[in-house]
């Protein structure tokens, strides 16, 4: 439940009023990050009111005796009849049963995007010198979060009726003689990994190596399957777009629904990995910068982690428009954009920019 004074929403934990809090949340983010009982009810509760109308559980799924699900760092514990968080796993007659994304298929819808495009990583990517060429734009309909603020949410459309489906065979045709660069986006690559490697495998083989592959995500799937998006990425000149959304693990619960314990694992094998193709950087990190909850403080600590593996990193600082349960938070502002444009900065980071300028409030 939401209550507005004078336009301004109020926290049910301190009673604070402020537009920068959410209605989906009723929680300012100082309480969010105390925690405590109320805060963990507001989260199921928000997450839950947002993924019902979809047929998706409020949480990973933990049932006693269920079977594990290793695509991603949910590893949802499945019991009979029961959706994996994804919505892309069920068990069925005591078998962990995949509803796509595997390697023949996956849920997908994908395009053409001219170059250069607006790409997370176009100010530092070797595809933004393609001009005449094309990315061709992969976005997968599942995701391994459920961020409250998506700013691609029609994916879960994509999630609910398991479609569009398109084959690795048929995506690796797609990437023709003027495609510079496929990027795998979404929802999350996550998910459905499996599928996007092997169409990946065979856009690189059709094509003799002679096209990028990048992925732009959470970061959230298994070690093992982000070690092969790596190997490929640098093999082929691509890079690996990490979305850092908070670093503080209750504020990425309650904005993500999951944790990021994972992804920041995941990011830190992925800078390990930096020095084995320095450029183009085959790592780039991103963040959006949400009103009221991803700030200075929260951007400085995510650029202090960033620099401790690797000052050169590229970090990305993203404008966010109000959108999917957030749609009643404002844009972020010019103001907060430079503070943490500042912010990571003096974090020790040296390549560092703000994208989306055109959205700024």
């Amino acid at each position: 439940m939401r209550e507005r004074f004078s336009g301004d929403a109020v926290c049910i934990s301190c009673g604070a009023k402020s537009p920068d809090i959410s209605g989906a949340l009723t929680l300012c983010s100082s309480c969010v990050k105390a925690g405590g009982e109320v805060v963990e009810r507001c989260i199921e509760d928000a997450h839950g009111k947002a993924r019902s109308a979809f047929g998706l559980p409020a949480l990973p799924p933990r049932t006693a005796g269920g079977r594990t699900c290793r695509i991603c760092g949910n590893a949802c514990v499945l019991g009979e009849g029961e959706r994996g968080y994804c919505g892309l796993r069920v068990v069925e007659d005591g078998k962990l049963r995949h509803l796509s994304g595997t390697t023949r298929s996956g849920i997908v819808e994908y395009y053409y995007d001219p170059l250069p495009t607006n790409c997370v990583a176009d100010w530092v990517c070797a595809g933004s010198r393609d001009r005449g060429r094309d990315n061709l734009a992969v976005f997968l309909g599942a995701c391994t979060f459920d961020c409250l603020f998506c700013q691609n949410s029609q994916f879960r459309m994509l999630t609910a009726c398991l479609g569009p489906v398109c084959t690795a065979g048929q995506l690796a045709e797609a990437a023709g003689e003027s495609t510079a660069c496929i990027c795998y986006f979404g929802g999350d690559p996550s998910p459905q990994m499996p599928f996007a490697l092997r169409a990946s495998e065979l856009a690189l083989r059709r094509r003799g190596g002679k096209v990028r592959i990048c992925w732009e995500t959470n970061g959230s799937m298994h070690r093992g399957l982000l070690r092969r998006a790596l190997n490929l990425s640098l093999r082929s000149g691509g890079c690996v777009k990490f979305d850092l959304k908070a670093f503080d693990r209750t504020l990425h619960r309650a904005l993500c629904g999951t944790s990021n314990a994972h992804t920041l694992e995941n990011f830190a094998y992925a800078a390990s990995r930096v020095p084995e193709r320095p450029e183009p950087p085959p790592l780039v990190a991103s963040t959006l910068l949400v009103p009221g909850y991803v700030g200075a403080e929260e951007v400085g600590r995510i650029a202090s982690f960033i620099a401790a593996l690797d000052t050169g990193i590229p970090y990305s600082l993203l404008a966010f428009h109000p959108r999917h349960a957030m749609r009643d938070l404002p844009v972020t502002s010019r103001r907060q954009a430079e503070e943490c444009l500042a912010t990571a900065r003096e974090a020790g980071l040296t390549r560092v920019h703000i994208g989306n300028l055109h959205l700024l409030g």
